[in-house]
């Protein structure tokens, strides 16, 4: 979250706004229980603030049931017009717009680059967390269609907390899974370094949604770059605090996307990183 909260307060700083200075951020946080996020976003509307920032899909819709006068600026990995959130991505129309990178759509795009990487694994897990089950179900219905048309199986893990993350690799290690795809889900970002240590420890190769995962020594990751997004969130909420109305500014869809490689996790797993993987890598971690 660090990271994320810094890239939003350039944003910020960008049209002018530096915290405690000339404006007050209040936070909520859900801790990862997503059913907290009514009442917290509940919570906000009644304290009257200027604007609403829901950062990552569960909290989008919460912020949209708590109020339609206030102004709201969101962060999320899937489609905003099919989460009923904007009426368009042009002409957002009512009181929220904001952020939506491509990263539910992108979920077959790993599958194959993880399948590049280790095409003796014939079966592959998702995991994805069913407390958010918009995203979980999207991403599944995505994968299953992908894997088979490459021809794989895939198994399908669940995990709402550290605890069920933890479970999901017992499960994994039972069913000989060959490779796992980590799903797009604000919980698997907060517990990165978890993710990471599991799967080194149980030697399963394993694809991430997010740069943060590879830096912090996972094996690879393909998608949009979140500290990004969030300074989006950060310029949007700014300009709306200058008087802009969500109404009138387009949904951005951030289209720029990488494919990180760690050599030295690769090696710790005793795979030998393709050629075709290496040309085509935007970083290499060494």
């Amino acid at each position: 979250a660090g990271r994320s909260l810094l890239a939003f307060k350039r944003g910020l700083a960008e049209t002018g706004y530096a915290e405690d200075r000339n404006v007050t951020i209040e936070y909520r946080w859900a801790e990862d229980q997503y059913d907290r996020l009514p009442g917290l976003a509940k919570e906000l509307v009644q304290r009257r603030v200027a604007v609403l920032v829901a950062a990552g899909s569960p909290a989008a819709l919460p912020a949209k049931g708590a109020t339609t006068a206030i102004p709201t600026v969101f962060m999320i990995g899937s489609d905003p017009v099919e989460l009923g959130l904007v009426a368009s991505l042009n002409h957002p129309g009512g009181n929220l717009t904001g952020v939506a990178y491509l990263n539910v759509e992108v979920a077959p795009k790993r599958l194959e680059l993880l399948h590049q990487f280790v095409p003796a694994a014939k079966s592959i897990a998702l995991l994805v967390n069913p407390a958010n089950p918009v995203v979980a179900e999207a991403q599944a219905k995505e994968l299953e269609s992908a894997a088979r048309s490459l021809g794989l199986h895939l198994l399908l893990v669940n995990a709402s907390n550290p605890i069920e993350i933890e479970d999901a690799f017992a499960t994994l290690v039972r069913d000989r899974v060959g490779a796992l795809q980590i799903g797009v889900d604000p919980l698997f970002g907060n517990h990165v370094d978890q993710l990471v240590a599991l799967a080194t420890r149980h030697k399963v190769p394993t694809i991430y949604p997010w740069r943060e995962f590879t830096a912090a020594g996972g094996l690879m990751n393909y998608g949009a770059s979140i500290p990004d997004a969030f300074r989006q969130v950060g310029v949007y909420t700014g300009q709306i605090l200058k008087g802009a109305m969500p109404a009138d500014l387009p949904v951005q869809r951030p289209t720029k996307l990488r494919l990180v490689l760690n050599l030295k996790a690769a090696k710790a797993l005793g795979l030998t990183v393709p050629l075709s993987l290496l040309a085509r890598a935007d970083e290499v971690i060494e």
